[in-house]
């Protein structure tokens, strides 16, 4: 997706067809992508796709609608779209384990 002024001009679908994770990451920036938007990443990939100069918001969920809107709206961020059980954006490396994942903490 191509974004002016926060306003979306352009957007398309690509199918990656690499199974490796760096060979995939190399693939984006060549589509022209600085930003992926996720759901669930393995570290690897994540890994992978920062070294290719991508950044990576990870964990999030909902309909595409609303997560470009909140993308464009400087929203993604706020933790209104974050996966259950992920819990806020600046979370220590042991609590990712936690993510995506039901915690049984109150009886």
């Amino acid at each position: 997706m191509d974004v002016v002024e926060n306003q979306e001009q352009h957007r398309q679908e690509e199918t990656l067809t690499a199974r490796n994770p760096f060979e995939r990451a190399q693939m984006l920036p060549k589509l022209g992508v600085d930003l992926l938007v996720c759901g669930m990443i393995s570290q690897t990939q994540q890994t992978a796709l920062v070294s290719a100069g991508i950044r990576v918001i990870p964990h999030i969920c909902g309909p595409i609608e609303e997560v470009i809107a909140a993308l464009l709206n400087g929203r993604i961020e706020n933790g209104a779209l974050l996966m259950p059980g992920c819990r806020g954006r600046k979370r220590k490396r042991s609590r990712m384990a936690n993510c995506g994942r039901k915690e049984f903490l109150e009886r």
